[in-house]
């Protein structure tokens, strides 16, 4: 969670106090309760990008495997590994993602690791997450995006457009369990969105 600065005037010395929000705004994160469904706003999560350089790029893989233990996935796909998960973005391109309370420092961390192989760059203020669990998840995707995830499995991951926003939608659970990645500063529309597809689907 970012925290913006609060100054404060002690005697003659201005110090700042900082207290971390939500995406959202709040103090804690927002869930959203329906019947067969729970939409819920994610920010224990810490993120960081990685792009394989112009030829490196099975040296980037192999040093991620070989460190974190992670198998980079191929398209369409996210894999897992202990305290990391990394899901495809683009070609040569892939999201890491790993709690944040235990890797405050991921992206430092990431690029001690695949050295000149890959650019590493911090994404975690960047994004925000909402999982959306219950039996009626399926039923509340076919009407918020155009994915067919019916046909998918766990382990799938997807780009899509939700309320014309770049997501990432992560197949946790086929049928069950999803994870919506979106841009931070829309968090809010984000979540419109599936907040009120759900009310218009249950």
């Amino acid at each position: 969670m970012s925290a913006p600065i609060l100054w404060i005037l002690k005697g003659n010395v201005c110090v700042h106090n900082l207290k971390a929000i939500t995406p959202l705004g709040g103090t804690s994160p927002k869930i959203d309760r329906f019947e067969g469904l729970v939409i819920s706003e994610n920010v224990d999560r810490a993120l960081t990008s990685v792009a394989a350089r112009q030829g490196r790029e099975a040296e980037c893989c192999s040093a991620v495997q070989a460190t974190l233990g992670l198998v980079l996935p191929k398209p369409g796909k996210w894999s897992a590994e202990g305290a990391y998960m990394a899901w495809w973005m683009g070609v040569d391109l892939w999201m890491i993602d790993a709690d944040h309370a235990d890797h405050e420092l991921l992206a430092a961390h990431v690029k001690t690791v695949v050295g000149v192989a890959a650019s590493v760059a911090e994404q975690t203020d960047g994004w925000c997450r909402f999982d959306v669990s219950g039996a009626r998840a399926m039923d509340v995707f076919e009407r918020l995006c155009n994915l067919n995830l019916r046909a998918g499995g766990t382990g799938d991951a997807h780009r899509a457009s939700i309320e014309h926003l770049g997501c990432f939608v992560l197949c946790l659970e086929a049928g069950v369990k999803y994870a919506v990645i979106g841009p931070r500063s829309s968090a809010g529309s984000l979540r419109h969105a599936l907040v009120t597809t759900a009310q218009s689907v249950i």
